[in-house]
């Protein structure tokens, strides 16, 4: 069966294991500019930004969709699990800059929305929403919808994906504007876009690249310093990498943070699940990071060296270096 099939024509869906914090303030822009990945200086109303937020050893600690809602204020949707942590490490380094960080979980409400439904039912119900939802709309598209942005994400399986931010108040009506389309199938097709975001179980183990964050609009390479740019910066322009992420699917159930094996060297993991979903036709689908090697040669292996088989699919986008989406196995 076309896995399109199982979409259908699509529809919306509350996000519970989302989250958003919010930076307001003169400074807050300017302060999350040096605290991200990407540029959020030149964030417009009319765009999003997903960046990373990192260590001083250029790991992962965070990821966000990054919405700017007034000239003083932003939104910073991502997983809900990390967002305590993040607000704690961002807080620390404030200082002076004019601008209040705080979590606005309890007031703002993350939807996942996909499929054919989508578009035209948006635009009947608001005009406005239309730079968001026209089919060549690039992804990281923003337009407001219901006191709140829309945001045009990377595609999964050939469909159009967004994501709504904004006030809980709103997400009733929203939803009645759209068929319903299960939590389950959104977040297999958030692994089918081969956009990771950062979880509890994955904080600290990856530098941008190796989820390929730069491929999908998460780094700027030209902005200025944030907290581990050097070694992002080092990684793009002077190192050659050895690692990236791959999409895999798998007859068992699989979680992130468990490690890949392969079968040229049963001594050590060879990759690391980034993020996974249940496969609406059985098994599971995963985007794991990978030594690139191992793509060469023999088969891989979840867990452990004879751990249930791995089988690479094709990303939806081309690596550097390859002239189509799936890897050279």
């Amino acid at each position: 069966m076309d896995p399109t099939d199982f979409i259908g024509a699509g529809g919306a869906c509350v996000l519970p294991h989302w989250g958003v914090l919010r930076a307001s303030g003169e400074d807050s822009a300017s302060f999350l500019h040096g605290q991200l990945t990407n540029d959020v200086v030149k964030l417009g109303e009319r765009e999003a930004r997903w960046a990373a937020f990192c260590s001083a050893q250029g790991r992962m600690s965070a990821s966000f969709v990054v919405s700017k809602r007034a000239p003083d204020e932003l939104w910073l949707a991502g997983p809900a699990d990390v967002l305590a942590p993040a607000l704690k490490r961002l807080s620390m380094f404030v200082l002076r800059a004019k601008t209040k960080l705080s979590d606005a979980s309890a007031e703002l409400a993350v939807v996942g929305l996909a499929g054919d439904a989508v578009a035209p039912a948006l635009v009947a119900h608001d005009e406005a929403a239309s730079p968001a939802l026209s089919g060549d709309a690039a992804a990281w598209t923003q337009a407001p919808l219901l006191s709140g942005a829309l945001v045009r994400l990377p595609e999964a399986e050939g469909r159009a994906r967004w994501l709504w931010i904004g006030p809980a108040a709103a997400v009733q009506t929203l939803l009645s504007a759209l068929p319903a389309l299960p939590l389950a199938l959104w977040r297999w097709l958030e692994v089918r876009s081969g956009v990771a975001p950062v979880l509890a179980a994955t904080t600290g183990q990856f530098v941008p690249q190796m989820l390929n964050y730069e491929l999908v609009g998460g780094v700027d390479f030209k902005k200025g310093c944030y907290p581990g740019q050097e070694i992002v910066a080092r990684s793009h322009y002077l190192g050659k990498l050895k690692r990236r992420a791959f999409l895999l699917d798998t007859a068992v159930a699989l979680e992130p943070g468990q490690e890949v094996y392969w079968s040229g060297d049963a001594q050590q993991p060879a990759g690391l699940v980034a993020l996974s979903a249940p496969h609406p036709g059985g098994g599971w689908s995963a985007l794991a990071e990978l030594k690139l090697g191992v793509l060469e040669s023999g088969t891989l292996h979840l867990g452990r060296p004879d751990g249930p088989a791995l089988t690479v699919r094709p990303l939806p986008y081309a690596l550097p270096g390859q002239d189509a989406a799936a890897p050279a196995a």
